[in-house]
């Protein structure tokens, strides 16, 4: 099941936006591994993707947001803050135990079900803020 990028997505700034889009591309390209039993080989990969992506993703959204005055900035953080932390987990438990199909699963359902869902309800909220501010 591949995680689709589509314009209701959209969070009307483009430099999210495209740092989103490369979040899907990179789970995608995570879950095509697997679909030729290279999902393992990958992970370790895609998990220092992940750690990369929210310093840089998150900070450009926060330094936004701050420079916007966003009202929604502390609950904003805070989900970002969570985030980081599942994140953490999954790679303690890949250096743990390796690159068990456990952690595989885990890492694609965790960013893929957290990005769509971020993006619905916290990024388009901020969007739309941004948009009018």
């Amino acid at each position: 099941m591949a995680f689709e990028w589509t314009t209701d997505l959209a969070t009307g700034n483009s430099d999210i936006d495209r740092q989103h889009q490369e979040m899907f591309k990179r789970i995608n390209n995570l879950l095509d591994a697997c679909t030729q039993q290279k999902g393992k080989e990958e992970i370790g990969k895609f998990l220092g993707f992940l750690e990369d992506y929210v310093v840089e993703h998150f900070n450009a959204e926060e330094k936004v947001m701050t420079e916007r005055h966003y009202p929604g900035l502390a609950a904003h953080k805070q989900e970002h803050e969570h985030f980081k932390q599942r994140i953490a987990t999954i790679k303690k438990e890949f250096v743990e135990f390796g690159a068990t199909i456990h952690v595989v699963l885990l890492a694609i359902r965790t960013a893929g079900d957290w990005l769509i869902s971020h993006i619905r309800k916290t990024d388009k909220a901020m969007g739309a803020f941004l948009k009018g501010a």
